[in-house]
């Protein structure tokens, strides 16, 4: 028995010794084939190795929409390298032509495979919530290019004339010192991102995502694509409208909405960008001088300035009468031409994007939460810049004898109009007041009205989109507000007191009386609206408006006006 054990145990040691020589064949063999790679492409490094995916298993979750103009005799850009898509550091605007599979450099010919026709479209769902809602199918097929029977010839005879390494005959080669870069740029992009959320849907008034690394703005799929590093495991998915309406349902379905989301694959950028982005709409309420500032200029000021001119808008829903408007305060946030979202067909890579714009309660900036804490006190500021007007602060009574204080009226043709405008003007010329009447409407010239707003000590007129202007005058400036009947002083000091006072402007507000409202003429004394004209706002803004401000004017009472425009005489003295 043990002679028999004894045969076993040398039966099984023969066994393991070969095994450990098969093994050592194996490893030998395997080492020898590693050193030959390195030693004979030093700087190439497998497709597949670098973290991306070939085509066949790339995942369907991404649009990829590649439109690649080349010469004739520039070999085709295979769709690998669309999805990859390394960004490069080139000059700021220039199109990207991607290189040739047969091109030589250094004295290394690659191979690439012939272009496939696929093409990712992506078909998305809301889930009312704005974010991680979509569907995404894969179309294949009839959209890569042909070629002619002669070129096919051409490109088998150069074929026979490249190196390709055994192991990797279906994958592109390319250059290792890339691959460290690119894991650089990945390592940056992490670092820079952090674990923040790519967009902040915590502001009641408006949603903002906000991207720092590789970011590639696709306008034709309206999506925002950031490039996550190597093992992240984001996967965010959002949806936006860049307008800062938020729960205005009516505004925003007139808003294009757009896909922010995180992603390892995108298409090839053809457009990089050294400065930020700033992507919003134009459409909403735009038109209206009151939304064309609380929804647009306020909120882009307090986005855009910290970049003092580097950074370029992207408007979506453009509105081109709009940008002509408000061009001097658009070139003075930005040193660059606008780009239409919507008629643009680029995929344009930026390394820092914010998309929609920072917005806080009407007409205001929150300093506590704006971006470097900025304010309206800034913001009137950087109007009386941008429009070159001459006047910081109000002139002190007295400093000029022969000059008297300006008093600016708002005057108004359809609405809310002064039924007694002479009886006012005289009253306030008798108080020592230089008067002056304009009408501010959509088809003034912003740049004459700032002028002459900015040239005034006191601003009066009934509520409405003309008092906006208040952005122009100078600190220490004095606003009085006319509030129509309708129990309409909280909308009025919410739309232009607050703003205005947060401005460094004195603020007066006037709320007229039943027998100052024109609405005498339509109801009876013994009406509710005069009654209790609260218990009509259930109705609904709309009703709101319709009664209390388009069908309503104004008889004001000089006697009982009288001492507000005294107190804004005061406000002028040292």
């Amino acid at each position: 028995m043990k002679a028999g054990e004894r045969q076993k145990q040398l039966r099984g040691l023969r066994q393991e010794s070969r095994r450990f020589r098969l093994l050592a064949i194996v490893v030998s063999f395997f080492l020898i084939s590693l050193t030959f790679v390195f030693f004979s492409k030093p700087d190439a490094i497998l497709f597949g190795l670098n973290g991306k995916l070939p085509v066949d298993q790339a995942p369907t979750s991404i649009l990829i929409q590649q439109k690649v103009n080349e010469p004739a005799g520039d070999s085709r850009k295979t769709s690998t390298d669309a999805l990859r898509g390394d960004p490069k550091v080139v000059d700021d605007e220039a199109d990207v032509k991607p290189k040739g599979g047969g091109e030589e450099e250094e004295g290394r010919v690659l191979s690439e495979p012939d272009p496939t026709s696929g093409m990712m479209e992506p078909t998305h769902k809301k889930d009312g919530n704005g974010h991680k809602s979509h569907e995404e199918t894969l179309g294949g097929g009839g959209d890569g290019e042909k070629k002619g029977k002669g070129e096919e010839e051409g490109e088998h005879t150069e074929q026979k004339h490249k190196v390709t390494l055994p192991t990797v005959s279906n994958y592109t080669i390319h250059d290792a010192a890339e691959d460290t870069e690119n894991a650089k740029q990945e390592g940056i992009n992490n670092v820079q991102q952090g674990s923040k959320p790519l967009c902040d849907f915590s502001n009641f008034r408006a949603n903002v995502c906000e991207m720092r690394g590789d970011v590639r703005i696709h306008p034709t799929a309206t999506s925002v694509l950031f490039m996550e590093p190597e093992g992240s495991r984001r996967d965010e998915v959002w949806k936006i409208k860049p307008y800062p309406r938020k729960g205005d349902e009516f505004c925003l379905s007139h808003i294009t909405e757009l896909t922010v989301k995180s992603s390892k694959v995108a298409p090839e950028c053809t457009k990089y960008h050294d400065v930020p982005a700033v992507i919003f709409s134009l459409t909403g309420y735009t038109g209206n001088l009151f939304h064309d500032f609380t929804d647009v200029l306020v909120p882009l000021f307090t986005t855009a300035s910290e970049f003092n001119g580097e950074v370029k808008f992207l408007i979506t829903d453009m509105a081109l009468w709009w940008t002509i408007k408000y061009q001097t305060v658009l070139q003075k946030l930005s040193k660059y031409p606008v780009i239409d979202f919507s008629k643009d067909d680029q995929v344009h890579c930026f390394k820092h994007a914010i998309v929609g714009l920072h917005a806080y309660m009407e007409f205001t900036i929150d300093s506590t939460k704006a971006p470097h804490n900025y304010s309206m006190v800034d913001f009137n500021r950087f109007m009386r810049g941008a429009y070159s007007l001459s006047r910081d602060s109000v002139t002190v009574l007295g400093e000029y004898p022969k000059i008297k204080p300006r008093l600016l009226i708002i005057k108004r043709h359809r609405t809310r109009m002064f039924l007694n405008l002479d009886e006012i003007i005289a009253m306030a010329e008798e108080l020592g007041f230089e008067v002056v009447i304009d009408e501010a409407n959509v088809s003034s010239d912003i740049s004459r009205f700032a002028r002459l707003v900015n040239s005034v000590d006191v601003m009066m007129g009934v509520h409405g989109a003309g008092l906006t202007n208040c952005v122009f005058l100078p600190q220490n400036a004095t606003l009085i507000q006319i509030v129509p009947w309708g129990g309409l002083d909280w909308i009025s000091r919410t739309d232009f007191g607050n703003p205005a006072e947060l401005m460094g402007l004195r603020y007066k507000q006037y709320s007229i009386g039943v027998d100052e409202s024109s609405l005498t003429d339509q109801y009876p004394r013994d009406h509710e609206i005069f009654k209790n004209p609260i218990s009509f706002h259930k109705r609904g803004f709309d009703f709101i408006r319709q009664t209390f401000m388009d069908k309503q004017n104004v008889k004001l009472d000089c006697k009982r006006f009288r001492p507000i425009l005294l107190e804004a005489l005061d406000n002028l003295n040292p």
